[in-house]
């Protein structure tokens, strides 16, 4: 694998190849993903359908995360990125012009399947540009490029429909797929060489790389689900506690504004922090940012002290703005890493589906006061469990990487 040089090497000599096909394709995602049920209500699904609609779009995530990480490993992370945007560009486009909900449906499974390889060659990227010195703040900035996009995405979205309708934002979808898989094609295949070693040798299968590597992924793999179930909760308990406390849906769509400009804003701080003080210090704020939330989000009673729960959240958020990829990258093996990068990228996919979820079912049989109280113990305990494993890993990144502190 290449290893670049730590003294010599600038994240802006990487910035175009490395960012610009994340930046413009997440444009596109962010664009889409609001207006996911309303095409399926145009289309005569009901409200329950249409919730099942936007859902497919992560069980297209969860199902294609393995078999992406065996494809990378077999024709690199270039041609993925690029296949992925031809892909993608197909699938937005029959969804603008599905007649069906079965059509819309399928279309929303291919796009998710496209997103989970399309992160995944990115990370395979940067592992193999950035130096492990620097590795947290290039992947940190990559995903404040996909926060960018997922907040200036609605926002072009939103003109589109007023000037051309909902089937409009799917082509401005596509246009962004096919531009970044063009972007993709500009930049160098590093991983050639590693692979074509590995080819000779002999590809080793996903169930086999799992299985030497059981143990990092019952630890620190499990420490991710935590941050994933974290981060996702906030996007189902906001929005319940403000519809609690009587906020407009205008309101709440504010806050959640607000809080995302606070998230995009740490991401710099947290990116150095991990490349100084280690993971650990970033890794917990995530997690516990979001416990302490949950505790005190029952003694919001205002829009006020909601919004200061929301940018509490959204401050740990940010921190941990690329940590579950910097660990991934941390622990991946040479041989047999875009497998393993696959069953890393299923841990973070279902954290970020059973937060939700076990929220929900939370609400569902308890008051929405006890429901938070309870996801916030839980938090508690999860923060020490991802304190204890990413100190775990910090220790042993010290003694890899001995000038890791000084970068």
């Amino acid at each position: 694998m290449r290893t670049p040089g730590t003294s010599s090497f600038r994240l802006r000599d990487i910035a175009l190849a490395a960012y610009a096909p994340s930046a413009v394709s997440s444009v596109g995602f962010g664009a889409v993903i609001p207006v996911l049920a309303l095409r399926a209500r145009d289309l005569g699904a009901g409200v329950d359908l249409a919730a099942l609609i936007v859902a497919l779009l992560g069980i297209g995530q969860l199902m294609t995360s393995l078999p992406a990480g065996a494809l990378v490993a077999r024709i690199g992370e270039r041609r993925m990125l690029v296949g992925c945007g031809v892909v993608d560009v197909v699938a937005m486009v029959y969804a603008a012009f599905a007649g069906t909900v079965l059509g819309l449906g399928v279309a929303v499974v291919v796009s998710g399947a496209t997103w989970t390889g399309f992160l995944l060659a990115r990370q395979g990227y940067m592992i193999e540009a950035v130096p492990p010195s620097h590795r947290a703040r290039a992947l940190s900035a990559l995903g404040a490029t996909h926060r960018v996009g997922l907040m200036v995405g609605p926002l072009i979205g939103a003109g589109l429909i007023a000037w051309q309708g909902i089937g409009a934002v799917f082509l401005l979808g596509a246009a962004m797929s096919a531009a970044s898989g063009l972007l993709a094609l500009a930049m160098p295949d590093l991983g050639a060489e590693s692979r074509r070693e590995q080819a000779a040798a002999g590809h080793v299968s996903v169930l086999s790389v799992l299985l030497d590597h059981r143990r990092t992924l019952l630890t620190l793999g499990t420490a991710v689900i935590v941050i994933g179930a974290s981060r996702s909760i906030r996007n189902t308990l906001l929005p319940l506690w403000a519809d609690h406390i009587g906020m407009s849906p205008a309101s709440t769509s504010l806050l959640f504004g607000v809080a995302g400009a606070v998230d995009i804003v740490f991401f710099l701080p947290g990116g150095w922090l991990m490349d100084h003080r280690g993971r650990a210090v970033v890794a917990v704020p995530v997690v516990l940012a979001v416990a302490v939330g949950a505790l005190v989000t029952p003694l919001a009673s205002t829009a006020t002290g909601l919004t200061v729960v929301a940018l509490l959240i959204a401050a740990g958020n940010g921190l941990g703005s690329g940590i579950v990829m910097t660990i991934g990258a941390d622990t991946a093996p040479a041989v047999g890493r875009a497998q393993f990068l696959g069953g890393w990228r299923l841990c973070g996919d279902l954290g970020g589906t059973s937060g939700p979820l076990a929220f929900s079912a939370l609400a569902a049989v308890l008051p929405l006061a006890a429901a938070c109280a309870v996801v916030g113990l839980a938090g508690l305990a999860g923060a020490g469990w991802v304190g204890h494993w990413t100190r775990q890993l910090d220790v042993r990144r010290r003694e890899q990487v001995p000038d890791v502190s000084r970068a």
